[in-house]
């Protein structure tokens, strides 16, 4: 993690990550009594800095954390924060995700650089230590924040972290000109779910949140959640249609892929592309 806390809201931080591959954006929600921290980062010495700008800017309230999703470089920083330095609340379906797929996640992340690999050496995966089902909410003193389960979208169990009804933290449902992120790696992982993702952002957009924190690039407003729509509906739509004129999974992809880069030329990591596409061509039909 790299900078200072930037206030978006009275009282709400992020941690931007400054389109940094692997950097999530950070938040911190400040209440009267308490304040919670939104994901961690990648591995304790990340994990430790986010608990230190926590703690400069909570002082000597007591701290919550709660993760967007079980991803590494989201939660795998936790850590820091287990015992007496905060209270940990996950949803049951994202703790099941991580009892799940952690292990695997971490030995894929370490393979994907030396230094990736520094980053999560002596990682540990931390249980909460509250769990909820569907939706909680937590006061933090004259503010609430609800947390409510979105997924299966990104992930099984995606969070989302509304603050006032306002400010509305989408972990990696949402990214500011990067095309959206679908982990689709068959046979070891292929839990992401389109369509389950496109209802998702559709519920978001109901919600009418003024300002978004995406998982990963720029903060903006409500504008972002259309966009990411958009590209999926698109995706999904191109994808079934190709499926059915009797095209290939790789022709599939790659004729996807080239239309993607033109439409949205301005967004980043297009290898995500492919992989959207085919998660879709292998689902054969909307839900």
């Amino acid at each position: 993690m790299t900078g200072p806390p930037v206030e978006v809201s009275e009282g709400v931080f992020v941690i931007p990550d400054q389109r940094v591959e692997l950097v999530p954006n950070v938040g911190i929600v400040l209440g009267e009594k308490a304040a919670l921290v939104i994901d961690t980062g990648l591995g304790p010495r990340n994990g430790a800095l986010v608990l230190e700008q926590a703690r400069r800017l909570a002082g000597d309230r007591h701290l919550y954390l709660t993760l967007t999703h079980f991803h590494p470089e989201h939660g795998f920083g936790a850590q820091a924060f287990k015992g007496a330095a905060a209270t940990i609340v996950y949803n049951r379906g994202q703790h099941a995700e991580l009892r799940r797929k952690g292990a695997g996640y971490l030995d894929m992340f370490k393979g994907l650089s030396p230094a990736v690999a520094a980053e999560l050496a002596g990682v540990e995966l931390v249980d909460p230590d509250l769990i909820y089902e569907g939706e909680a909410e937590i006061d933090l003193g004259g503010r609430t924040v609800l947390l409510r389960e979105v997924g299966p979208a990104h992930t099984r169990s995606d969070q989302i972290v509304l603050v006032d009804g306002r400010v509305l933290f989408a972990g990696d449902l949402l990214e500011t000109r990067i095309f959206p992120i679908a982990p689709y790696f068959p046979p070891h992982d292929t839990d992401v779910d389109g369509e389950g993702w496109i209802g998702a952002l559709d519920r978001l957009a109901a919600l009418a949140p003024q300002t978004v924190v995406p998982g990963h690039g720029e903060v903006t407003d409500a504008s972002l959640i259309h966009d990411v729509r958009d590209y999926l509906v698109h995706v999904r739509d191109e994808a079934l249609r190709l499926r059915g004129r009797g095209a290939t999974a790789d022709e599939t992809a790659a004729t996807v892929d080239a239309n993607a880069r033109t439409r949205w030329p301005s967004w980043e990591r297009p290898e995500w592309i492919g992989l959207t596409a085919r998660a879709f061509y292998d689902t054969g039909a909307p839900a």
